[in-house]
């Protein structure tokens, strides 16, 4: 993306990779506003049909059986792993990308295109044959998100100090919140016994929404060129700085990124198992536990909306990190055991309630921590790439490790929260030891 505009106009002093607390007095709003609505705009058509759209059309021309469900498995694997490697490499990218429009702002831009094209396509496909090119499209979707996900996190190291880092991070949760539980609901709209049709109507209602995501940033952030910044000829040194795992003061980092991990496989392995905690375990039938789970999420949603907004400006007046993202992880436990302890279907709305406030705390206060605990911000978008690895990493091993302690339990369901609600604490209890970070 580099150009062969006179750097002269873009003097190289007049750049830097990030800014001061003397530098930004005022609030960012514009551009706390912009990564918030970002955030909502691909996570939330993403959802819609990762969660929803996809089981549906994939239902239709399988059938409803188990093969459907390998197949879910396998788009769910191999979106995770084409993920976990594209973050890395996209991100590595966007640190080094010299353009009039910044660094940010032509991946972003592109990968909202790109992505809603893919949606399309994908919205296309509706016959056994073309299942093959389903798999293709998917990784493409995997890979050409990410050119939305890691750059529009680091336009938040980037653009704003730390003195309002939990402030932003805050609005970000909220977005991404809205866009995890309301991309669902907006994909179910498109479901109808009547009109199996309108499935693909709802894959193209989300790529215009995914459409929106980069441009829509973009043009709040107005991000500034980056060409005044230093051009880096590709060396082993730049490669390594670049394109490799961090190694060297980066013990935080690492303590940051497994403790997320942590609490985020617990999470998922709520979610995934969750259907079974109320059947197998409390004996609800499919429809009565559909209730549940939906009076749950509810639940989740909503608290974890009231505590996102606010837990970052209430870190960033403590000018702590650390306590709260503990604090989130041990009451994510507290969540966990409830159904444990009192199996009983009105416990899971109780875990929505208290886990909810845990996860607004956490997604909100645990971004600011990670921005705090990167090596670098001249390759931010990289490390960032890395950190996100702990979701792609959790969405793998979550379903992996409930399986494993389903039959370690003697094939029982509920036996396995306590295990999971002492890897939240875990995850708690690795972000404690950073030391960088108060």
């Amino acid at each position: 993306m580099q150009t062969q505009m006179n750097n002269d106009a873009f003097p190289r002093e007049n750049w830097s990779a990030s800014v001061t607390d003397d530098q930004q007095p005022g609030v960012p709003v514009l551009t706390g506003i912009a990564v918030g609505l970002g955030a909502l705009l691909w996570l939330g058509p993403f959802m819609g049909i990762n969660s929803v759209l996809n089981p549906a059309k994939l239902s239709n021309i399988i059938g409803q059986n188990a093969e459907v469900n390998n197949f879910l498995a396998l788009l769910g694997t191999l979106g995770a792993v084409t993920s976990t490697i594209t973050t890395i490499i996209i991100g590595a990218l966007s640190d080094l990308t010299r353009s009039r429009w910044g660094r940010r702002t032509p991946w972003i831009v592109a990968g909202s295109v790109l992505t809603a094209a893919v949606m399309i396509g994908l919205g296309m496909i509706n016959s056994r044959e073309q299942l093959g090119l389903f798999i293709l499209l998917w990784c493409l979707l995997q890979t050409f998100i990410n050119f939305v996900v890691a750059p529009l996190l680091a336009v938040i190291a980037d653009r704003i100090a730390p003195r309002h880092r939990g402030l932003i991070s805050s609005v970000y949760a909220a977005g991404f919140i809205t866009g995890q539980y309301g991309g669902p609901v907006a994909g179910g709209l498109f479901l109808s016994d009547a009109h199996p049709e309108l499935i693909n109507v709802g894959y193209y209602a989300m790529a215009c929404a995914m459409l929106l995501s980069g441009p829509l940033a973009a043009f709040i952030i107005k991000e500034k060129s980056s060409l005044g910044m230093p051009v880096r000829k590709m060396n082993k040194e730049i490669f390594i700085k670049y394109f490799i795992f961090p190694v060297r003061a980066a013990r935080d980092f690492y303590l940051a990124l497994f403790g997320k991990m942590l609490v985020a496989i617990t999470i998922t392995a709520f979610s995934v198992y969750q259907l079974f905690f109320l059947t197998s375990g409390m004996g609800l039938t499919s429809s009565s536990a559909g209730h549940y789970i939906s009076l749950m999420g509810i639940a989740t949603m909503v608290t974890a909306l009231i505590f996102a907004p606010l837990s970052g400006p209430v870190s960033d007046k403590l000018r702590t990190r650390k306590k709260p993202v503990f604090l989130s992880a041990m009451l994510i436990a507290a969540g966990t055991l409830i159904p444990f302890f009192w199996p009983e279907p009105e416990a899971m709305i109780w875990y929505g309630v208290i886990a909810g406030i845990g996860s607004g705390i956490f997604f909100s206060v645990d971004q600011a921590l990670n921005l705090e605990v990167l090596p670098s911000h001249e390759n931010s978008a990289k490390d960032l790439g890395i950190l996100n690895f702990a979701n792609t990493g959790a969405q793998i091993l979550g379903p992996v490790l409930g399986a494993l302690l389903y039959g370690v339990m003697g094939n029982q369901y509920l036996p396995i929260l306590p295990v999971l609600a002492l890897i939240a604490l875990g995850g708690g209890i690795l972000v404690m030891m950073i030391r960088k970070v108060n």
